[in-house]
């Protein structure tokens, strides 16, 4: 009995490898294979949670790459945001590659930067050595940030498309909580010279090891059935989809795909020049909003923001792992609650409890108040952030724009989404430690400009961003103007 129960669950897996033909199981060609949805989601997942490891080593690292390499704040702020810069990078050339060798092999090259960064940065005596691998490592990050939500998008349902989305958002935050834990724990492994010496190296080389399993299990799942179609499979797209949701599905499907690809938008100025000029601004917004509004400065620096209160380095390196949990369980809450309330309810609600909190850290750095009062307000942020903003501005950017452009779309604002990071990333460290800034408002200055980006943010949601929980991603297209044929098809 035990090996029966054992090669029925490995059943999805062999047929993954093998092509994954369409099963013999009438009941299961009616229904679909849940379990093969799950396995597909999960191993695309990865992606984003080697996204949310290797950004938020830098958490534990930075303080002590501070004293190892005498960085000012600008160079330390250089130090966070170089791999962002290689984010920026990495978007500008994913969308086409996506487009042109397909999902899943634009998540096997970002699981081979991934790797080459993680033994790299661990090894080098230069600064600009650490800067040059911490690029490459952001590069992967730029591509995984795209490739992984956007294949999971095109390989689920509608009726669960936002869940398993934001599956992707609860790796990178199961990724950054995973990289806390182990950060606190190699910063307990010596003393503080150890850590400034050699600590911080174990902390960016732990990174080989979830970098290789994503590669392994990179074998199991298939192509992206709609990008097969787009590039004439339309067979073995059709195998792959009654695998989804069952034959029926698969044949509707393949037909509402086939519909969708007779507009064809060949170069990035016509994303703009056509119909979809529109969706494409909302979602260049969406993916800076996300981003201005603060987030990555608690998952960077948060180690130093609490030192700043008055926490020793391992107490910082602790509260940090708060930090993490806080973003991990709120994640979970909004993958349950995505496609039940809906996707504008959930980033109104999430963005307005942002700035709020923004505003109470603000006022308690500016006037000294300290000690319990501020985490609260933390994590309080974090919590309206992996609620809405966090998963749902990425379910967002999946779904909206059509099959034929979503990789160069997607690529488009994820370009813009990085580059904002890296300003932030960037920028904080010089606003935060500005003397005359100091002066006036006593650290809680870089506080007050993220809130009024969080109502900028909520402004937008309300005037322009549509619902689209329980649509297809073929429907979703119905909400924008559709470029004229004889405009897309000028090359």
């Amino acid at each position: 009995m035990g090996g029966e129960d054992q090669e029925d669950q490995l059943k999805p897996i062999s047929n993954a490898i093998k092509g994954i033909s369409m099963t013999n199981d009438p009941i299961q060609n009616e229904k679909g294979n849940p379990r093969f949805i799950a396995l597909v989601t999960v191993v695309a997942a990865l992606g984003g949670l080697l996204f949310g490891y290797d950004t938020a080593v830098i958490a534990g690292a930075i303080g002590f790459l501070q004293s190892h390499f005498h960085l000012d704040p600008a160079m330390k702020g250089w130090a966070a945001a170089s791999a962002l810069l290689g984010c920026v990078v990495g978007v500008s050339f994913a969308g086409i590659f996506s487009d042109r060798m397909g999902r899943k092999k634009a998540l096997i090259l970002s699981g081979i930067l991934f790797l080459v960064s993680a033994i790299g940065t661990a090894i080098p005596n230069e600064f600009y050595l650490f800067v040059l691998f911490r690029m490459l490592g952001g590069v992967g990050v730029g591509v995984a940030s795209m490739a992984s939500p956007m294949y999971i998008a095109e390989i689920t349902p509608a009726r669960v498309r936002g869940r398993m989305v934001s599956v992707n958002q609860f790796a990178i935050v199961t990724g950054m909580l995973i990289i806390y834990f182990v950060n606190y724990f190699i910063a307990l492994s010596g003393d503080e010279m150890w850590n400034i010496t050699t600590g911080w190296r174990w902390m960016f080389a732990s990174g080989a090891l979830p970098s290789a399993i994503f590669l392994l299990l990179l074998i199991l799942v298939p192509e992206s059935p709609r990008w097969l179609i787009e590039k004439g499979s339309k067979e073995k797209a059709r195998g792959i989809l009654a695998r989804i949701g069952g034959n029926a599905y698969a044949v509707a499907e393949t037909q509402s795909i086939e519909a969708t690809l007779t507009k064809e938008v060949e170069t990035l100025g016509q994303l703009f020049q056509t119909g979809w000029r529109k969706v494409m601004i909302l979602g260049i917004g969406l993916a800076v909003l996300q981003q201005v509004t603060g987030i990555n400065v608690f998952l960077y620096y948060a180690p130093e923001i609490f030192k700043k209160l008055g926490s020793g380095a391992d107490a910082a390196l602790l509260q940090t792992i708060v930090v993490g949990a806080v973003n991990l369980a709120f994640t979970i809450i909004a993958i349950w609650t995505v496609d039940r309330l809906g996707r504008k309810p959930l980033m109104m609600i999430g963005s307005i409890g942002m700035g709020v909190s923004l505003i109470a850290m603000g006022l308690a750095a500016q006037f000294s108040v300290v000690s319990f009062w501020v985490l609260f307000c933390i994590l309080a942020y974090i919590a309206c952030f992996a609620l809405s903003v966090g998963p749902v501005t990425w379910v967002i950017l999946s779904e909206i724009y059509p099959t034929r452009i979503r990789g160069r779309a997607m690529s488009v604002a994820t370009f813009f989404l990085w580059t904002a990071n890296f300003i932030v990333s960037q920028t904080f460290p010089m606003m935060d430690e500005n003397p005359g800034l100091i002066a006036r408002f006593n650290h809680g200055f870089p506080f007050y400009v993220y809130a009024v980006f969080c109502l900028v943010l909520v402004i937008t949601v309300w005037k322009a961003v549509p619902e689209t929980k329980g649509q297809s991603l073929e429907e979703i297209e119905k909400f924008w103007d559709r470029p004229k044929a004889s405009t897309s098809s000028k090359g």
